[in-house]
């Protein structure tokens, strides 16, 4: 009998192109999504790509218990990947409060309902800001969790918290809980048809749409926020891992869970590349795959970026068989033609 996953925030960037890889997989999704940070563009690509026309679309906002209890009344969930939250770094150092109370009780009420429900298995989708300012590069999952430089960190750090705490008390229930925390590095690109991708309302916070949109004409100029960083080329170091590739994490971490192959109640995986790619070689990247020039400028450093930081993922190679596949250049060629059939080019 198939498996139903709820994917939470699933007509986002991530949710999107994860429900994609989920259906090719042999699962049935739902989606949910309260479109405050999208709109239906990554559902409709999803039923595309994947020639379904039936895949459940379900408008919640996972911070408000009632709602979240229906979807959970309303379909027999066997697993939930949680993406639903506020995701700018600059803008939780701006909001502080409004980060928590939303990335805060989005994710309890997910699990209140889980648990009530008999879904025993919740794959939260956490950050690499978990490690802060690492103390040496590469991070392994061993590596010290820092202080957060962002309450949009400090949320994730302290949902981590949550989904291991309530691991450990709903052992041996019947609502017990089981997770995995996947750790993300920085998800860029677009699906290889082009239908689904970044699509940010307002200004990007994000480096690739703003790279895609000046190359468009949407915006004058790019800002690259710091060029006086102890690195090679001043500019920040980070490990870029493509949407798709992230997204077949989820699907063999999900697996995981659901053939209880698990080796210990609450799991943690790195989900990256292992290459650290600087954010000016990312930009000469897409001038060169794509053939064009960038008009950027240098600009002061941005609140919450980290010096350089990248994953060692030997434990999600070796424990959940998934590697990341795609060079930067695929990805980035993704990336601009996902922007060109925004603008019908």
């Amino acid at each position: 009998m198939k498996k139903t996953v709820l994917v939470s925030g699933g007509a986002g960037f991530i949710g999107s192109h994860v429900s994609v890889e989920l259906i090719q997989a042999g699962y049935d999704v739902v989606v949910a999504d309260n479109l405050s940070n999208c709109d239906m563009t990554g559902y409709e690509g999803v039923c595309k790509i994947t020639g379904r026309d039936d895949i459940p679309f379900v408008k919640t906002d996972f911070c408000s218990e009632e709602q979240t209890e229906a979807l959970f009344s309303a379909y027999k969930i066997d697993a939930v990947i949680h993406f639903a939250a506020f995701k700018a770094v600059g803008e939780s150092v701006a909001k502080p409060v409004m980060y928590y109370k939303n990335n805060l009780s989005s994710f309890l009420n997910v699990l209140e309902a889980a648990s009530a429900h008999g879904c025993h298995n919740v794959l939260f989708s956490s950050s690499a800001t978990v490690y802060g300012e690492p103390d040496k590069v590469p991070v392994t999952e061993e590596s010290p969790r820092k202080p957060a430089t962002s309450p949009y960190g400090n949320t994730k750090q302290m949902c981590e918290d949550i989904l291991n705490d309530t691991v450990r008390a709903t052992a041996g229930t019947e609502g017990e809980i089981k997770g995995i925390l996947l750790r993300y590095f920085n998800p860029i690109g677009a699906h290889p048809s082009a239908l689904i991708g970044e699509l940010p309302r307002g200004i990007p916070n994000n480096l690739v749409p703003f790279i895609t949109q000046t190359a468009i004409g949407r915006r004058e100029c790019l800002s690259i926020f710091g060029n006086d960083y102890p690195t090679p080329d001043g500019t920040c170091l980070r490990d870029y891992i493509d949407i798709v590739d992230l997204a077949k994490a989820h699907v063999c971490a999900v697996a995981r869970m659901l053939d209880g192959k698990m080796d210990k109640p609450c799991e943690v995986f790195n989900i990256g590349t292992g290459r650290p790619v600087s954010v000016l070689e990312l930009v000469n990247s897409f001038e060169k795959v794509n053939h064009l020039k960038l008009n950027y400028k240098f600009a002061p450093r941005r609140d919450g970026d980290v010096t350089a930081i990248w994953a060692d993922p030997t434990l999600a190679n070796k424990v959940l068989g998934w590697k990341a596949e795609r060079s930067v250049d695929e990805t980035l060629a993704a990336a601009w033609a996902w922007e060109k059939h925004l603008a019908g080019k």
